[in-house]
């Protein structure tokens, strides 16, 4: 299996709680955590299979669309990120979320 990493960046607080929420609940996926970018934009990130990520995005992508004002801004798969991405970034199964890891 081939982990990649998922990421949904929204304007506003609500709508990516909202995206995450179904992002987990739709797929297997671990919710690894979320960058507050500035100017009301935040990033949830996941990982998780191929597929599975994509499966979450786009239940992402749909739930964000039901919050009032909601706006998805950008999303993108890494399949097989670089070992050096995940001790850079925010990207990595953290203690906090080892429990919940695919």
């Amino acid at each position: 299996m081939s982990i990649a990493v998922g990421m949904l960046e929204t304007h506003g607080f609500p709508a990516v709680v909202e995206a995450a929420d179904a992002m987990v609940k739709a797929v297997h996926v671990t919710l690894v955590g979320y960058e507050k970018i500035g100017s009301g934009r935040v990033t949830v990130i996941i990982r998780s299979d191929v597929s599975a990520v994509q499966a979450s995005l786009t239940a992402g992508i749909a739930s964000v669309e039901r919050v009032n004002c909601g706006q998805v801004l950008s999303t993108h798969i890494i399949a097989r990120p670089s070992e050096n991405l995940e001790y850079v970034l925010p990207i990595r199964y953290t203690e906090a979320v080892s429990r919940f890891r695919v």
